[in-house]
């Protein structure tokens, strides 16, 4: 199923796609954020506030969201800022991050340990239809590159142990120890700088909110990806309002639909080359 948000966005043009990876590729770490709201939810209900569960978790999912595609140390230095406006005394970020990334380690080990083994197909682990997709926008002569907000040391990994960092003529990166010289928008502007696409060449499949604004903010069209994990068969209705929100052209709940999707993306059929 492919829902048309804005009539007539085509990348017809697109020289380039940009990816995002959990999520949009990737379900190794699919639960992370049944990891990630959880934890933060506990500390903050452990300052006794005198909020709800409730009211934490409204206010714990509304930033993890919206940071969500960023370098996973923005959430970690966001909750940090929310542990202090309560009077607590804030770890510091990269502390929250390391026990965070502790308990996801938990929940996907044996996800990893069956990949690396052979005892898992890669393909239990992508979004239905993405290898598909890949190989038809590989065929189209588009330069890929793939993006995460998960440390690149981690991504560059289970990109390898999924076959698919080979797609990725542009290259795979992943967020590094030195936060600022690294982010989904750094990239987008040195492929304007470095190369000679402009920003209407660009086509962005994501998840979350930052790739898809990003994109759209040089003019790129963008899919967002509002699949509901892990069986991706149907859209999630709250990543589907939030992505619409940010200016995802197209909403998909996986790439089962790629040649339609690709059909709709490219209308004029031409082969381009970067």
């Amino acid at each position: 199923m492919i829902e048309h948000i804005r009539t007539g966005a085509s990348a017809a043009r697109a020289r380039v796609a940009l990816f995002d990876f959990d999520g949009t590729l990737s379900l190794i770490r699919s639960g992370w954020v049944d990891v990630m709201i959880p934890m933060m939810v506990g500390i903050l209900l452990d300052l006794k506030t005198g909020e709800t569960e409730a009211e934490l978790r409204a206010v714990v999912e509304d930033f993890v969201w919206r940071l969500t595609g960023k370098e996973t140390i923005y959430q970690m230095m966001e909750f940090a800022s929310q542990v202090q406006r309560r009077g607590g005394r804030a770890l510091e970020p990269l502390e929250y991050k390391k026990m965070y990334l502790d308990l996801l380690w938990v929940r996907i080990r044996d996800r990893v340990e069956a990949l690396r083994d052979r005892r898992a197909s890669p393909e239990q682990y992508l979004v239905p239809g993405a290898r598909a997709l890949l190989e038809r926008l590989q065929a189209r002569g588009l330069r890929m590159y793939l993006a995460s907000g998960t440390d690149e040391v981690y991504m560059k990994e289970e990109a390898r142990l999924l076959d698919v960092a080979r797609y990725f003529d542009g290259g795979v990166y992943g967020a590094l120890d030195d936060y600022k010289s690294f982010s989904k928008k750094i990239l987008i502007q040195r492929i304007l700088s470095d190369t000679d696409v402009r920003g209407d060449e660009i086509v962005g499949f994501g998840d979350g909110y930052v790739e898809i604004e990003e994109v759209k903010q040089v003019g790129g069209v963008t899919v967002g990806v509002a699949t509901t994990e892990p069986e991706c068969r149907a859209v999630d209705g709250w990543k589907r309002q939030r992505l619409i929100s940010v200016g995802a052209d197209y909403i998909v709940p996986n790439y089962l639909c790629h040649e339609q999707l690709v059909a709709a993306l490219f209308s004029n059929g031409r082969r381009v080359e970067v």
